[in-house]
């Protein structure tokens, strides 16, 4: 049997280890008890808003900063005592610094300045280094003559070169303008996939940790609120709070009327009576008097006229609103009987691949929105 790349990493010896790191800057707790293990040859994401603690974090791995208390392991060794430039490490910065004066070559061959290998031994590391990241022939190109992708480049090669355990990634993309942006976030996995590394990457952007992580530990306020692979994290979020950060989901107020250790059968506002299995309900909200049912937009089919589904349920809507994007379609739609359980009116949004054949709807259809109750999650 082929070994997938999940076999692989779950077999993987630890490389980052956080054991109860603790960080104050004076009265603020920046960093609040984290525990994590990143394991070698991971693609690993800190993902949260601005002021969460993820690049505080990156910052206590990479040396950058002392931790208060706590400890924090490289490849098995305390990092206490040990200075930023004796770690196994090596960080790409967000405004990569590139030194616009030198060439790519030199530029890249910064980090060796002190190494004791001979002049043409650094030259075929430089020529390796960049052919690793699609820059084969630009050494004698003047830096600032290069456009903002090869920039990252050039300052991904100029960590790499070094040949760290992990490559620390502090928000590399997010100079760059969508379209390249895209095309960088693939490149970065399939260097990734090619050097063998840990890489740790700081972001603020939901998609691209989805699109480019292993794993992902989203960050609140100094603590990790939840820690999982891409497809878990957005499919059962562990409360609304990470539910809400992650995509887009919508909320529905609901009312537990009978429940035991297999599931719960609930009331939904606009969707009825649903029996909901174990796993799709989530017990980390505090307030259990509070009770939300979430879906994603993309959960949920809207039926043209006589268009026949294949979902098990089916709900009245009228569109309030669409909004056109070329290759999708998202609908604001208000369910019939949403304001049974607190009197107000819910609206939902959806969102439709637009495939040959299919008529995009216009506001104020009636219409029908088919969907499944495997596809809710239970925030209680």
């Amino acid at each position: 049997m082929t070994e997938t790349r999940h076999d692989v990493l779950d077999a993987a010896r630890p490389m980052i280890e956080c054991q109860d790191v603790q960080k104050y800057y004076g009265d603020y707790h920046a960093l609040r008890g984290i525990n994590l293990t990143i394991r070698e040859g991971e693609f690993f994401s800190l993902l949260g808003p601005s002021g969460c603690g993820k690049t505080t974090l990156l910052r206590t791995i990479a040396g950058f900063e002392d931790i208060s208390s706590g400890a924090v392991l490289i490849d098995g060794n305390r990092m206490e005592e040990v200075p930023a430039n004796k770690r196994p490490t090596n960080m790409v910065f967000q405004s990569y610094a590139i030194f616009p004066h030198l060439t790519v070559a030199q530029n890249v061959a910064f980090g060796l300045r002190r190494d004791p290998r001979g002049k043409d031994e650094k030259a075929r590391l430089v020529d390796e280094a960049l052919a690793m990241v699609g820059l084969k022939g630009y050494g004698a190109r003047a830096a600032h003559a290069l456009s903002g992708g090869q920039r990252q480049r050039v300052a991904l090669a100029r960590a790499l070169i070094l040949k760290p355990k992990v490559l620390l990634l502090d928000e590399p993309l997010s100079a760059l303008d969508r379209k390249m942006r895209e095309q960088m976030q693939v490149e970065l996995i399939k260097l990734q996939r090619q050097v063998g590394i840990t890489f740790v990457l700081v972001t603020h952007d939901q998609e691209e940790a989805l699109v480019m992580s292993d794993r992902i530990a989203v960050m609140f306020e100094g603590e990790i609120a939840q820690l999982d692979g891409p497809e878990a994290l957005y499919a059962r979020p562990v409360n609304r709070r990470v539910a809400d950060f992650i995509g887009v989901m919508n909320f529905l107020p609901a009312r537990i009327l009978s429940e035991n250790g297999e599931g719960a059968k609930v009331e939904i506002a606009g969707l009825g009576e649903v029996d909901l299995p174990a796993r799709q309900i989530s017990r980390a909200n505090a307030d259990d008097e509070v009770v939300i049912v979430g879906f994603r937009p993309e959960t949920m089919t809207l039926i043209g006229p006589g268009q026949p589904h294949t979902q098990p349920r089916e709900t009245g809507a009228t569109i309030d609103e669409v909004v056109y994007y070329g290759d999708m379609t998202y609908y604001d739609l208000r369910l019939d009987g949403s304001a049974r359980l607190d009197g107000g009116a819910r609206t939902v949004r959806i969102s439709m691949r637009n495939l040959f054949g299919r008529d995009v709807q216009d506001v104020g259809t009636r219409t029908r929105l088919a969907w499944s109750p495997g596809s809710l999650v239970l925030f209680r």
